[in-house]
């Protein structure tokens, strides 16, 4: 009897321990698929500002001298050529109560531009600080040989070095047709640095010192003599003040009004020099910033012919300009200049 019993309880273990090995063996999962992850993240290219508009540009892409350019602003050289993609447009009185322009390009350089005058005495001092290319159809030798005398390449008309790039269009009568063919011209000069950046810039319109603290203005009058006057009209849309001048809009070669993000007005004292009048540039005086439909009063600046042009509150703080272009009226102290408020 315990032999069976005995034998029982083995059997009763062995069922157990048999139980127990069965209910604790598990199958393993198949391997799923390793999951596999991609960042978004992206690094952003490089950037730079550009020097003489204040805009974001992609980074060595205006590694390039700048292009300044007498143009001639007499009603039959109008509609000029490439003036709507100036950076930077001074307006200087002449002879006569005329205007010329001092035109500067770099941020986009137009296949043309033009039509190119004579250079002026004021002219070396205006285009010093910038180095790079200037372009003119002569002038006379003493006024030529300071020009020569400056920190910049002269291109004029009728030399050798510019026989390929200069030359005069058909659709206009001498002498208001002479054009140039700009990226050509640039192609020639690829060892001429950059220009150094001329003004302090914002990063966009609204957040320029004329837009933030400055005296709403609906438009800018000026007279740089009794036959030359203009006017410059704030328009929201655009966020730009529109150019007119004479009897109505001045417009570019395709019919487009003028614009600029920034209107800058000095007074200026005009010298005679044999009978040329001579904006001094070098010294200090009255100045207007306009952007972003208002206006700060300021005072402006240059130490020397090389220096660029400084502009300063009445705190004494240096005024920045909206991102944008640049035009500079260089009024003569005779002549007058009125902003009108918004009805």
């Amino acid at each position: 009897m315990r032999r069976e019993t005995r034998r029982a309880v083995s059997a009763v273990s062995a069922l157990c321990v048999l139980l127990i090995t069965v209910g604790c063996t598990t199958e393993k999962p198949a391997p799923g698929p390793t999951p596999s992850y991609s960042s978004t993240h992206r690094t952003p290219a490089p950037t730079a500002i550009a020097p003489l508009r204040g805009t974001t540009v992609p980074a060595g892409s205006l590694d390039h001298a700048s292009i300044a350019a007498k143009i001639d602003n007499h009603p039959d050289a109008r509609p000029q050529v490439g003036l709507e993609k100036t950076d930077l447009l001074f307006e200087e009185l002449v002879e006569g109560g005329l205007t010329r322009y001092v035109a500067v390009w770099q941020s986009e350089i137009p296949d043309l531009l033009g039509p190119v005058r004579s250079i002026r005495p004021m002219d070396p001092d205006i285009i010093s600080p910038l180095g790079g290319i200037v372009c003119y159809s002569g002038g006379q030798e003493r006024f030529v040989a300071l020009m020569r005398k400056t920190p910049v390449y002269n291109a004029i008309h009728g030399q050798t070095d510019t026989a390929s790039t200069f030359y005069r269009t058909p659709a206009k009568a001498a002498p208001h047709n002479v054009l140039v063919k700009a990226k050509e011209l640039l192609a020639q000069h690829t060892g001429i640095v950059a220009p150094a950046q001329q003004f302090a810039f914002s990063l966009d319109v609204p957040s320029s010192t004329a837009a933030k603290d400055g005296q709403p203005t609906a438009s800018i009058n000026y007279a740089f003599s009794s036959g030359t006057k203009g006017t410059w009209t704030w328009d929201a849309t655009q966020k730009a003040f529109l150019r007119a001048q004479g009897t109505g809009p001045d417009l570019d070669a395709s019919g487009a009004q003028l614009k600029a993000s920034n209107v800058v007005v000095l007074r200026v004292p005009v010298s005679n020099d044999k009978g040329v009048p001579k904006t001094e540039m070098i010294g200090s005086g009255e100045a207007w910033v306009s952007a972003g439909g208002g206006t700060v009063h300021a005072t402006w600046s240059k130490a020397s012919a090389t220096d660029p042009i400084r502009l300063v509150d009445s705190a004494g703080v240096t005024v920045r300009l909206a991102a944008g272009n640049t035009w500079i009226e260089l009024v003569p102290l005779a002549g007058s200049v009125a902003f009108v408020a918004p009805a």
